[in-house]
């Protein structure tokens, strides 16, 4: 199997598993942990949640041209969690969000190994569905 036809039979399915999988992790750390959402990890879901609907939808209505509306969704949730994340970790962006809201943005109540953050893990998830969208986008092309 070519990695054209891999993409076309699995593409949105895959999308669609990462997104799901970062809703329902930010769902489980804010609604099980308890783990309160700063106002840029807010943002981060205005991004994200819609993109498991909009990957169901198109897998259901076998859509591959979903990435002309889904691109836009994962690149700009990708450039707020790059900021967030900068937020989190460069010392000179860090005293600017201590009254981003009741919940301060520059620090993490998850810290793997020194670098993993929730902000670092949503973009994970928007890169992984941008390059994955990308990809389709490629290969319904090169079909053409």
């Amino acid at each position: 199997m070519n990695w054209r036809k891999f993409l076309l039979n699995n593409g949105m399915h895959l999308s669609f598993a990462v997104a799901l999988v970062a809703t329902m992790g930010s769902l489980y750390l804010s609604e099980v942990l308890r783990y309160e959402p700063c106002k840029l990890c807010w943002i981060q879901r205005i991004f994200m949640y819609p993109l498991v609907i909009l990957f169901a939808v198109a897998s259901i209505k076998k859509d591959q041209r979903v990435y002309s509306y889904a691109l836009p969704l994962a690149i700009g949730g990708g450039l707020f969690s790059i900021y967030h994340y900068m937020v989190q970790k460069a010392p000179f962006l860090q005293k600017s969000t201590d009254s981003c809201g009741l919940v301060p943005c520059n620090t993490d109540a998850l810290d793997w190994f020194g670098f993993i953050t929730i902000p670092f893990l949503a973009l994970i998830a928007f890169v992984m569905i941008t390059v994955l969208q990308l990809l389709i986008r490629k290969a319904l092309q090169s079909g053409e």
